[in-house]
């Protein structure tokens, strides 16, 4: 399964399932102004879209790490999501909106299948020793992701209509598919929460070549046989391996906040996703007041992206010049130092501060967002991988939104005061680590 080409065909689909994914909110939002006629009914769609993940990721993870074939339940999470954008844009205008945004939040629960559950699926793809660079290229698709995808949005939307876009999107998500399908199959007996064979064992009750099982991923009933042999599993015990998938769900809850390396990784990226949702509430009042318009807003949110590119593109290059767990906090102090010239630039209201404030704020956007994937990658189980990577993709959209909900009102007050608080906000993501080994010490 692991040929030369299979990193390209990896990251030539999560490139356009990602940029699908980055294109249908702004696609929604024009599409549900110009079909709805409201400024409310297309924020709510977006909205719509963006809250189930908080509980869609966790499950879709769970079915991933059961399933033998992750890239077909993959596959046929983008089939469904692509279909609920395309039957939103359908009832747009002519169902009632209440039901449009219904299916909007149906979609969206399959949402951080195109995020997590691609990355999740990674060491399979390369294995180990080739995983650091292949884990900065991937980090790489979501910046130019989140560079193209806003932009196709608009220059589409304006050339030939707010539908088409939406169209569009649904299209990229559906080139996906065949890079999805033929992802490799899961190893071992883990694959769905029991033996590859549903049960059937060779005769003894033994499969020879499985090897040992490391104690956290091994089945219950587990024991190593003498030279020769395999692993032996007693038939009365099968039952018992076969998890349910609220027990995963608890089990990959307990491994976030379990293992402290993990767990400290995934507070301070919610933490920073929600000093970034209090940057994007900002963007269009500091377009307007500091660029001179608030549709250059887009331009502060471009240079954020093309950096945070070029610094994945030098992390690549060198993938263990620093180790992750340090370049999760010391990004996001980097955060704090771009989100601390945002606030000198609305106060001063200068247009070059602030570019040079959004160059800043991709430096530690981006290696941080590769930092954090090669933690989850050491960190995780196996059998619990696409769970911890989905739901740690459901915590950081839901930090972003708590983000963006809570600035929007200060910055309608005062933008310098949003900015700032952005800043401080992301200064306590780069603090949180301390403060939990701290803790972690003071604990009897």
């Amino acid at each position: 399964m692991r040929t030369r080409y299979a990193l390209p065909l990896y990251l030539g689909g999560a490139m356009a399932a990602r940029a699908g994914d980055e294109m249908s909110g702004p696609a929604l939002m024009l599409a549900g102004f110009a079909l709805a006629g409201s400024t409310t009914d297309a924020s709510s769609l977006l909205a719509g879209l963006t809250v189930a993940a908080a509980v869609g990721g966790p499950v879709l993870g769970a079915l991933l790490d059961r399933a033998r074939r992750p890239g077909r339940l993959l596959a046929g999470a983008l089939v469904l999501y692509a279909a609920g954008l395309a039957t939103v844009l359908v009832g747009l205008g002519d169902w009632p909106f209440p039901v449009t945004v219904l299916v909007a939040v149906a979609a969206g629960l399959l949402g951080p299948a195109l995020s997590g559950g691609w990355t999740a699926q990674l060491p399979r793809v390369v294995g180990r020793a080739r995983l650091p660079r292949a884990n900065a290229l991937d980090a790489m698709t979501f910046s130019a992701a989140s560079l193209a995808g806003p932009a196709l949005a608009g220059g589409v939307a304006g050339a030939l209509g707010a539908t088409t876009a939406v169209a569009v999107s649904v299209a990229l998500v559906v080139v996906a598919l065949p890079a999805a399908w033929a992802l490799p199959a899961a190893e071992g007996l883990l694959a769905a929460g029991g033996p590859p064979s549903a049960g059937v064992l060779p005769a003894g009750g033994a499969l020879p070549g499985v090897g040992v099982l490391p104690p956290a991923e091994g089945l219950p009933s587990a024991r190593v046989l003498p030279a020769g042999g395999g692993l032996s599993v007693a038939p009365s015990r099968i039952g018992a391996a076969a998890r349910s998938v609220s027990g995963d769900l608890a089990a990959g809850l307990r491994t976030i906040v379990g293992r402290p390396a993990l767990a400290r990784a995934t507070v301070t990226s919610v933490v920073s996703c929600a000093a970034q949702g209090m940057l994007m509430a900002c963007a269009a009042p500091l377009g307007e007041r500091v660029l001179g318009g608030a549709e250059r807003s887009a331009m502060l949110l471009t240079c954020v992206a093309v950096s945070a590119l070029a610094a994945d593109a030098v992390l690549a290059r060198f993938p263990r010049a620093v180790a992750p767990d340090t370049v999760v906090w010391a990004a996001a102090l980097v955060q704090a130092a771009g989100l601390g010239l945002v606030a000198v630039a609305a106060v001063a209201g200068q247009g070059l501060t602030l570019i040079v404030a959004a160059f800043v704020l991709g430096i530690g956007e981006g290696p941080q967002l590769a930092a954090l994937f090669a933690v989850r990658h050491r960190e995780s189980p196996e059998r619990l991988r696409g769970q911890i990577f989905t739901t740690g993709a459901s915590l950081k959209i839901t930090g972003f939104a708590l983000g963006a909900a809570a600035a929007g009102p200060v910055a309608s007050r005062s933008l310098t005061a949003a900015a700032a608080a952005a800043a401080g906000v992301a200064l306590l993501a780069a603090l949180a680590p301390w403060s939990m080994r701290m803790a972690a010490r003071a604990r009897p």
